[in-house]
């Protein structure tokens, strides 16, 4: 596809989802729309900045690094993917919200490494609400325990749950499962009035996420189209 044809549908699709997604969920939050920008180079990035987007999320840290300094209009740096702990040293001072806090041990790294630094660094603590083996995550019954260690350490802001649904076709089990990270999530409101995020949503079924109270959805296909893997 030529660049002017893609900076067009990018266009497009922006201003369409921003059209699209409601302006609060059914419990009165603001929407975030985070694109999703895997694999995306930093001129397609740029023209989704440019059409509106005001969060960007990188899956892969070398991705980071390499497109950092090529990013332009200032958006919000969010890292939605999995991060080994020998990485996060190459992050800390730069991103403004972890969405995957899968596991303690990188709780911890993240501590030091932003302690070390004088960087407090915002974190959601990421739920496996599906219990899928090939997911990262705690369960929905540790979530609580989760919360208590991780907001207990230092130079860390815990300010919310994420969450990925299962990739399946039944939407009475994906209502299911996305009502009950909402309850959660508000049952720990109750205990970390920090929270803010509860970040559920990707391309596929983000409608259904928002409907049930997600306030943060990570969109990729939705805005750049289709990935191409070589």
């Amino acid at each position: 596809m030529c660049a002017k044809r893609t900076k067009i549908m990018i266009e497009e699709n922006v201003k369409k989802l921003l059209k699209e997604i409601p302006a609060a969920n059914p419990q009165g939050e603001a929407v975030t729309l985070v694109a999703a920008v895997k694999m995306q180079t930093p001129e397609a990035i740029n023209e989704a900045i440019c059409a509106g987007i005001r969060a960007i999320g990188d899956n892969h840290v070398q991705e980071f690094r390499d497109k950092y300094d090529l990013i332009k209009g200032n958006p919000e740096h969010h890292f939605i993917g999995h991060l080994q702990t020998n990485k996060v040293k190459y992050l800390i001072g730069k991103v403004d919200l972890y969405h995957s806090v899968d596991r303690y041990n990188l709780a911890e790294e993240l501590s030091r490494r932003g302690a070390a630094a004088g960087v407090v660094s915002n974190v959601l603590v990421q739920i496996n609400i599906g219990n899928e083996e090939t997911k990262g995550g705690f369960e929905l019954d540790e979530a609580a325990e989760a919360c208590k260690n991780i907001s207990a350490l230092p130079a860390l802001n815990i300010k919310g749950l994420m969450a990925m649904l299962p990739f399946i076709d039944d939407e009475s089990e994906l209502r299911r499962l996305a009502t009950l990270m909402r309850q959660k999530y508000d049952e720990l409101c109750a205990v970390y009035p920090q929270f803010e995020h509860l970040s559920m949503g990707m391309s596929g079924d983000w409608k259904l996420c928002v409907e049930c109270g997600s306030n943060m959805i990570r969109l990729g296909t939705s805005i750049f189209g289709p990935r191409h893997y070589n």
